[in-house]
């Protein structure tokens, strides 16, 4: 019997269910659906308190719309909590989440409800929120005196169900009441439009704008403000409280003024087409600027609407208020609507003018251009030009200035104002890297309104400022370039200019831009004939002089080079530190110093090593530009001058392979910077002055060797012609005395006096035949007679040094002998015959050379050293005679007799002297003779001589 009684009771529970949410469905009044809730809670489930509450967001209160409570007075179900942090209440309004209570009157953060629980005996408590999408509507409250009395799972869900749908109709019911209260500007501002065209005159239509928003958004006063942009302030131009503020009405009260200097930050967000709100603690301005203006008005909320035509502001329109006020976005949107049909009716009072002005304006750009492309003189068509702009937007100052690369600032090449007022004298620094980025893409002129308070060109502020400057209008005058050349236009006060206007003015800017390009192609090309200039007086100084007297050939080299260098760089110091390889000092040769304070100490000595200026210099590969704070207080001892700033450096060079001669330092003050044309000019003149120098010392130490070389020539051919006449003249003495008779004297002295008879006619025949030029003789002598002659020049160095000798390759039974018996060595030498190789060519001069090779190697072995003679056929045509030995050569006197390394005739060398001298003469002679000499060392430390000797050709 107990099942059909729950069955029963079940199907209840979800009829009575289905009715209340069909009742919360169908319901519109709030009170209604508050009752119906409250009566199904209290049928449905066992609790002594039910309490219902709504939430109000903005004020973060509950306020009770009724329940059931243990006692006939119920206004405590109707009370308004605000909500605190901390309570329970807060936590399920915040968390909106059920929240169970085991004792109601145990729960401190219960609040008031703490004191009911103990009031009416009331312990488990449950506490539910009423939402929707995420929402928080209201709270319910369910109180048992039950201790710990929880919702069954059943009976939640079920409470869950009527709990949600209650919350989906408060919510629906909450946005129904907006939009009811909501107002709509969209039809307002069409009969407002409607009424506008009705309308002719524009204040009458301003009044019009100002009624309806009056009446639309109902504030204290509604007012439009006109902007003036010659003193850069609003007057009020149009009030609801005066019918018309025009300031040519003479029987109304003054218009009152708000200067944009006052309230800046207002001006530029109207500026950018921004609505300003101020109202109830909000601000779409910052609190600074927010109470200077409701001070400056007299109000405290303000909604105001910018008016633009042609992104120019022309005014705005304002609502204001005497109390704080919230501005709903239908009131924002009503004014920004209004200002916007301002916009539109504004220009077409003044269109007749506006066509004239576009006109005139086009007439001024067609007589500016005709002006440039006309005149033949720069300065007559910029005044021409300034004139008129000035005239037009009634500016001060015309500016045209041109950046100087080499000086790094911007000079000014043109300006115009009026008479009384004293024209720009400095140059303008180098703009920031953003003001250049602007400049750089602008397709408009650049306007500064307020030099005081913009941050672009912050770095001429101060200077503009100084001369009464106070607002700009500036024109890159080649668009999407590099701002080389500026168009300024200048005024004393803080003004501002239309669109309109900066449009003229950029048209201008960019005729000029042409034109100035065309005069700098001009200057480049006078500055590149005056380097040619420069090139050809340096190139004169190396042709002969024509005139003994002439004053160019009383300048050096080097002062003409620095002459022409500082005219072309327009530096007032130039000077060359200049020395011969080798030198361990360098000296200062002045070339130019046009200025006391670029002095220097000329008479000084400078360390090649330790001068900073000349080792950054050598290991550059070009110039090397140094400011003179880099500079040590060594180099400043001697480079003294105060207004030196700039240093560029140039190291006289001609080639890797040759060492450098000096070092060209030109100087200049803090400021300058070398343009490229500049550097490429003077690297130029510096590569040939390098060049002439090296070719005038070169050629100064040919003509002083030929010198010495043809005076020692003279002296030996002289001497040796007294040595022959004496010795000829002996000899005949000799033979006058007749032949001793004793047989074996008789023989020897037959002997000697053939000898010296021999030695007679060699002497002879070389001073007839090779007295200025070697004479080649073509004789031929076996190998082994030349290699005995040889030795037994050096016989006698052998035995001093305490050397071995030995020959190979000759095929002598003994190929190896001590030097302490050298003697039957020569004769092993001769006696063998094995080899029948013979060698052909000037047997005398090669002999020489054998003998050189041979004393070079025993100067450089130590006592008891062994030297090896080799001898090898090589080919039909060639025979190799390599001498070897254990001494000690110089790696850099190998280097130097190498035949591919080049050779720098000026620098020191280990050739300039014997016996390195001796072997480079015989090493060219053997070239010439049809043979070989090389040196070079073996992997054991062996010095090798290799001699290649051409053989006689009819030996095989």
């Amino acid at each position: 019997m107990g099942q059909p009684q729950k069955t029963i009771a079940a199907e209840q529970q979800i009829h009575a269910l289905g009715q209340v949410l069909q009742s919360l469905r169908e319901e519109d009044d709030v009170e209604v659906l508050i009752k119906t809730t409250i009566s199904y809670v209290q049928q449905q489930f066992d609790y002594n308190l039910i309490w219902i509450a709504l939430y109000d967001r903005l004020k973060h209160t509950l306020f009770g719309k009724g329940g059931i409570i243990p006692d006939r007075d119920t206004r405590f179900l109707y009370k308004r909590f605000v909500l605190n942090s901390g309570d329970l209440l807060e936590q399920v309004v915040i968390e909106q989440r059920p929240l169970g209570l085991a004792d109601l009157q145990t729960e401190a953060r219960a609040a008031e409800w703490l004191e009911v629980g103990k009031k009416f005996n009331i312990r488990g408590t449950v506490l539910l929120p009423i939402r929707y999408k995420d929402r928080c509507l209201g709270v319910l409250l369910l109180g048992s005196e039950r201790w710990g009395y929880l919702l069954p799972g059943e009976a939640k869900a079920r409470l869950m169900m009527v709990l949600g749908e209650l919350g989906a109709v408060l919510y629906q019911h909450e946005m129904d009441l907006q939009q009811k209260q909501t107002k709509r500007p969209d039809e307002p501002l069409l009969q407002l439009l409607e009424n506008l065209r009705t309308l002719n005159n524009l204040d009458q239509r301003l009044k019009t704008v100002v009624e309806t928003t009056h009446q639309f958004v109902s504030p204290n006063r509604t007012n439009i403000y006109w902007f003036e942009r010659q003193g850069r302030y609003f007057w009020c131009r149009m009030s609801n409280q005066l019918a018309n503020m025009s300031r040519n009405s003479n029987n109304q009260q003054p218009a009152a003024g708000i200067t944009v200097q006052e309230l800046s930050e207002f001006y530029y967000a109207l500026a950018v087409n921004q609505i300003v709100w101020i109202g109830d603690a909000r601000s779409s301005l910052k609190s600074h600027f927010t109470g200077k203006l409701l001070q400056r008005l007299q109000v405290r909320s303000l909604l105001a609407a910018p008016i633009i035509w042609q992104n120019d502001l022309l005014g705005f329109l304002a609502v204001e208020g005497y109390e704080p006020r919230i501005w709903t976005e239908a009131d924002k949107n009503f004014v920004q609507g209004a200002a916007g049909l301002i916009s539109l009716v504004a220009p077409t009072d003044s269109m007749e003018s506006t066509i004239k002005q576009i006109q005139d304006d086009s007439y001024l750009t067609s007589q500016i251009v005709q002006a440039i492309y006309s005149n033949q003189d720069l300065h007559e068509a910029l005044h021409s030009c300034a004139t008129k702009v000035l005239a037009r937007l009634a500016a001060t100052r015309f500016l045209l200035l041109q950046y100087n690369p080499e000086q790094n600032h911007y000079q000014i090449i043109y300006q115009s104002q009026p008479h009384n007022r004293r024209p720009l004298i400095y140059a303008f620094d180098t703009l920031k890297d953003m003001d250049g980025q602007i400049l750089k893409s602008a397709k408009t002129a650049v306007e500064v309104e307020n030099l005081n308070e913009d941050l672009r060109f912050l770095n001429w502020r101060a200077y503009l400022l100084e001369n009464g400057v106070r607002s700009l209008l500036i024109c890159n005058c080649a668009q999407g370039h590099a701002p080389a050349t500026l168009l300024l236009l200048a005024h004393e006060n803080y003004r501002t200019w239309t669109t309109l206007e900066k449009e003229l003015l950029w048209i201008v800017s960019q005729q000029i831009g042409a034109i100035v390009r065309q005069w700098q192609l001009h200057t480049d090309s006078e500055h590149q004939q005056k380097i040619l200039f420069s090139i050809k007086q340096c190139l004169c100084i190396l042709e002969p002089p024509q005139s003994e007297n002439t004053e160019t050939e009383e300048k050096t080299l080097e002062s003409t080079v620095l002459q022409q260098i500082a005219s072309v760089l327009g530096c007032p110091l130039t000077l060359l530190l200049s020395w011969t390889p080798g030198q361990a000092n360098a000296e200062i040769l002045p070339g130019v110093i046009a200025d006391p304070k670029f002095g220097v100490v000329t008479n000084t000595s400078i360390s090649i090593k330790s001068e900073a200026l000349i080792q950054w210099a050598l290991g550059q590969e070009e110039y090397l530009s140094v400011n003179v704070d880099d500079l040590p207080p060594e180099t400043r001892k001697w480079l003294n001058g105060s207004d030196i700033g700039q240093i560029l450096v140039m190291v006289l060079r001609t080639s890797v392979e040759y060492e450098p001669t000096g070092v060209v330092l030109m100087a200049d003050c803090r400021e300058r910077r070398w343009s490229q044309q500049s550097l490429n000019a003077i690297e130029t003149l510096v590569a040939q002055l390098a060049w002439s120098r090296r070719q005038q010392q070169i050629i100064q130490l040919l003509e002083s060797s030929t010198q010495e070389l043809q005076q020692l020539n003279w002296y030996k051919h002289r001497r040796l012609q007294e040595i022959q006449r004496t010795t000829t003249l002996l000899l005949s003495q000799i033979q006058d005395l007749g032949i001793p008779t004793n047989d074996l004297t008789q023989t020897r002295y037959q002997l000697l006096l053939r000898q010296l008879d021999h030695a007679t006619a060699s002497m002879t025949g070389l001073l007839k035949l090779e007295q200025w030029h070697l004479h080649m003789n073509w004789e031929t002598m076996p190998i082994t007679s030349f290699l005995k002659r040889s030795l037994e020049r050096v016989e006698t160095l052998f035995k001093q040094h305490k050397l071995w000798v030995g020959v190979h390759g000759l095929g002598q039974s003994s190929e190896e002998s001590d030097s302490a018996n050298n003697s039957s060595f020569l004769k092993g030498i001769q006696s063998s015959s094995s080899s029948s190789m013979a060698i052909a060519g000037d047997i005398v001069k090669f002999e020489l050379i054998l003998h050189e090779l041979l004393v070079a190697a025993c100067h450089r072995s130590q006592s008891s050293g062994r030297i090896d003679i080799w001898c090898r056929r090589l080919d039909e045509r060639l025979l190799e005679l390599s001498i070897t030995d254990n001494g000690i050569i110089e790696p850099q006197l190998l280097t130097a007799l190498h035949q591919n390394t080049p050779k720098d005739v000026l620098a020191p060398s280990r050739l300039n002297q014997p016996p390195g001298l001796h072997l480079l003469i015989c090493q060219n002679l053997m070239r010439q003779w049809g043979g070989e000499l090389h040196f070079y060392q073996l992997p054991d430390s062996r010095v090798v001589s290799r001699l290649l000797l051409p053989l006689a050709g009819n030996n095989s």
